[in-house]
């Protein structure tokens, strides 16, 4: 039992350092810092649950919550769990406890107060938040790209509020308005808006048990399950989807991008994501990334950007499958043009936004690519937080809905304006891709081995652990039975030892005594021949002394 216990702590305490690490990335993206950088996302009536999400150069999506009755801007994160803001809050409670969390763009670390909160129509009384007062190790001015804090949006099991403080005070926001209310609308919704496309009119919104209207129909999508983790490794509990089997993702040849899964319940021939709004850049397997920009001609590999750069003339068509709905990509997200990267000799070029994983592994392999912002756009993301709401009433399991809200034949119009300049050339040869023979590998550092190589043994610790309690069964098994086995022989010899001092009918059982003793049967048959006739007669004695003569 107390191996068991170690094994289980160190997995979960693993799991407790890297949660928070694993799922940002450093980025430079060159952003419009608005002339007047203190004026945040305007705030709109919530009081239909719905609120708007902004955007900072489909980059950074954010709304308004209201802490302390100010109203401050926060990025809106499906891929964390726990609600932080900077500056001050005016009337909040310090609880006493602080904490530090680290994200690789930088540390945002406080004391742990409490504060009445509101957001889409609904409020907690006593909200339990990280307040952030210095913000300067962070890689970006977060007040010049629209937000001061961040809420995140993920399972309760994640947030390090929820496990720092005592009971359920520490419950992030989303679980503290569904735990307290009788209604089985315990979902939110978000559909992100995308710059710089002429032909789109989704706005971002955000929404609280509420359907944005005219996209009801979200409600008929299949309903995909939550990839549900280990109860040890709950920590790295996400909003994790599986692909449709074989096909669940289609390259730009048209045809299934084959990739072989990591996570232990993963079915085969399907790949588990996560749905994170706060990943500018969706993270897929090296190969995957490969599949999709090794074969355009042109493409290079940035080492420093650590992703592919393609023509932005190039036009990429991708394609999801999950539930056996098709989610198409809109071309304008396979590539982006928001990040003035160049090839390597000077021209201007588009960053392939579905970057290979190099530093966002799951470190149990828990999950095989992050869906982010690139992806997200492409869906009216509805997320059911079900029996993940702790102290919540409802027992049915979480899920996913995702509607389509990419027309192929409208995005590659959008792709021709924005790209093309009005002049339809996609189908020109110089764009045309490469054979397979031909397709181009992006390189993997040594590093980089070790730890995709180090994801894979520990995706696999749930057979490792069975393993190695199998071996201490057979093990302890095993000096059991030598044991007994041992104190069978002593035992039995202890028995026979015993059994020789013992007399049966005037002998003795044991070893033959010496010689010189009376009453020995050696002494009996060494006796003189008269001495014994007699006896010898009754049992027929007389014939054996005439053979013996």
């Amino acid at each position: 039992m107390m191996r068991s216990f170690i094994t289980l702590s160190f997995v979960s305490s693993l799991c407790s350092t890297f949660s928070v690490l694993a799922l940002r990335i450093p980025f430079d993206a060159h952003v419009q810092t608005p002339s007047n950088p203190t004026t945040h996302f305007p705030r709109q009536s919530s009081s239909n649950g719905i609120v708007p999400v902004g955007n900072t150069q489909n980059i950074y999506y954010y709304t308004n919550i209201t802490l302390g009755g100010q109203n401050i801007s926060v990025m809106l994160d499906t891929g964390s769990s726990d609600l932080w803001v900077s500056g001050s809050v005016s009337g909040a409670t310090d609880t006493g406890s602080s904490l530090k969390l680290s994200y690789a763009v930088g540390t945002a670390a406080g004391d742990i107060y409490t504060a009445p909160f509101e957001l889409a129509g609904q409020s907690v009384s006593d909200q339990a938040f990280l307040l952030v007062a210095n913000v300067s190790s962070f890689s970006t001015n977060i007040h010049s790209d629209g937000y001061d804090g961040l809420i995140g949006l993920g399972p309760n099991s994640g947030s390090s509020i929820y496990k720092k403080l005592d009971g359920n005070s520490g419950n992030n926001p989303i679980n503290r308005i569904f735990e307290q209310t009788s209604s089985s609308n315990d979902y939110i919704t978000m559909m992100l808006s995308r710059k710089g496309d002429p032909g789109s009119n989704i706005t971002g919104q955000f929404t609280i048990g509420e359907i944005v209207p005219g996209f009801e129909n979200i409600t008929s999508m299949p309903q995909l399950s939550i990839e549900k983790v280990y109860k040890v490794t709950d920590v790295d509990q996400h909003w994790q989807i599986v692909t449709d089997k074989d096909n669940g993702i289609i390259g730009p040849d048209g045809q299934p991008i084959q990739y072989s899964s990591i996570a232990p319940k993963a079915p085969d021939g399907t790949i588990v994501g996560v749905l994170d709004s706060g990943f500018t850049l969706p993270q897929v397997p090296r190969t995957v990334s490969d599949a999709i920009y090794g074969r355009v001609q042109g493409a290079e590999w940035s080492a420093s950007s650590e992703a592919w750069l393609v023509p932005c003339e190039q036009l990429i068509n991708v394609t999801f499958n999950f539930g056996g709905v098709s989610y198409p990509i809109h071309p304008l997200d396979v590539s982006s043009s928001d990040f003035g990267v160049t090839f390597s000799n000077g021209n201007p070029a588009c960053l392939g936004t579905f970057q290979p994983v190099t530093s966002a592994f799951s470190l149990l392999g828990e999950y095989d690519m992050i869906l982010g912002m690139a992806f997200l756009r492409n869906t009216y993301t509805l997320i059911n937080y079900g029996n993940f709401i702790t102290g919540g009433s409802n027992s049915h399991n979480p899920y996913v809905q995702l509607l389509p809200l990419t027309n192929i034949e409208s995005a590659v119009n959008d792709f021709i304006q924005v790209r093309l300049n009005g002049q339809n050339t996609i189908n020109s040869p110089q764009y045309a891709l490469l054979p397979a023979s031909q397709e181009q590998h992006s390189p993997e550092s040594a590093a980089e081995k070790k730890q995709a190589y180090e994801e894979l043994v520990l995706s696999r610790w749930p057979y490792i652990l069975f393993g190695i309690m199998v071996f201490l069964i057979l093990l302890i098994s095993y000096c059991v039975w030598r044991c007994c086995c041992r104190r069978k022989r002593l035992a039995k010899k202890a028995a026979q030892q015993k059994g020789g001092a013992t007399s049966v009918g005037g002998f003795k059982s044991g070893p033959y005594t010496s010689l010189h003793d009376s009453q020995s049967t050696g002494s009996l048959v060494m006796q003189p021949m008269g001495g014994s006739t007699a006896e010898l007669e009754d049992y027929g004695g007389k014939d054996a002394l005439a053979r013996s003569r």
